[in-house]
């Protein structure tokens, strides 16, 4: 993971709430246009997931679930809902559409559930800066996953995913490492030769509106405590001191059936 320090690191903020068993943080974070938004982060400890939301100065809503439990169900770390982000673009006042995308979780991608419950708050009032700017994952996602037997992965997924209905993607190279340890092909749709997503024409040069093609969307994650920071006291062992925030970028190159549909490669539009 290539990461940077920040340019000019900012004061931090934590603010701590709690509702229905769970516990998170509102932070303000500043996206790329220069806006500041409030960033929802939380955790779960009991279900042992964790849910990174906020909404972007156009309305789009932008859900980052990370479901851990199936890591002790299965210790090969096989996550499904990593990469489950739901977006949502208005277009006009009338129409919305939503998307999911679907990975196994890196180890150590994030700090486990149970230490993200634990974090309180400071400077409830200033803008939050990551610690590490990490370079951006593209996904090509040449794959879709079955709604109704989502559930092989994760139980979280048709919650986070509803909206998108048949535009729930994964990848090939996802696909094979869940088959072979163990999950039905029943719950995937691979995408034939003639629609990998690299042969495609790009959404954004596409003329006709009913053409398949390759859309594309952008997105930012602008703070996740990524690290827990260990400290050495006057004893031998350490202990935890605290945390290590990153902010990270993605790329989602994904099969459309209509250029019509791919919002948001129009006027090459990107978030």
């Amino acid at each position: 993971m290539q990461c940077r320090e920040p340019e000019a690191p900012l004061a931090k903020l934590l603010k701590f709430r709690g509702s229905d068993g769970n516990t998170g943080l509102t932070v303000l974070v500043r996206l790329n246009d220069g806006q500041i938004t409030e960033e929802l982060l939380e955790a779960d400890s009991e279900k042992d997931i964790i849910t990174v939301e906020f909404r972007q100065t156009d309305g789009t809503l932008i859900t980052f679930l990370s479901d851990f439990k199936r890591v002790s169900i299965n210790p090969t770390k096989c996550i499904s809902t990593t990469a489950a982000i739901e977006l949502e673009n208005k277009k006009g006042q009338s129409q919305y559409q939503a998307l999911c995308f679907i990975s196994h979780l890196d180890h150590g991608e994030l700090i486990p559930s149970e230490a993200m419950a634990r974090l309180r708050q400071k400077n409830p009032h200033v803008v939050r800066s990551a610690d590490e700017r990490c370079s951006v994952e593209q996904f090509t996602m040449n794959a879709a996953l079955n709604m109704s037997r989502s559930w092989h992965l994760s139980t979280h997924i048709h919650n986070v995913c509803r909206d998108a209905r048949d535009l729930v993607y994964t990848r090939q190279q996802d696909v094979k490492y869940w088959l072979e340890k163990g999950v039905e092909g029943s719950v995937f749709d691979v995408f034939p030769q003639s629609l990998n997503v690299t042969d495609l024409q790009s959404c954004s040069s596409t003329t006709d509106p009913w053409q398949p093609c390759a859309c594309s969307y952008r997105l930012n994650l602008e703070w996740f405590p990524c690290q827990l920071k260990y400290c050495r006291g006057q004893g031998s062992n350490p202990y935890k001191c605290g945390i290590k925030s990153c902010s990270k970028g993605y790329r989602f190159d994904f099969y459309m059936p209509h250029k019509q549909l791919c919002l948001w490669d129009e006027d090459n539009y990107y978030p």
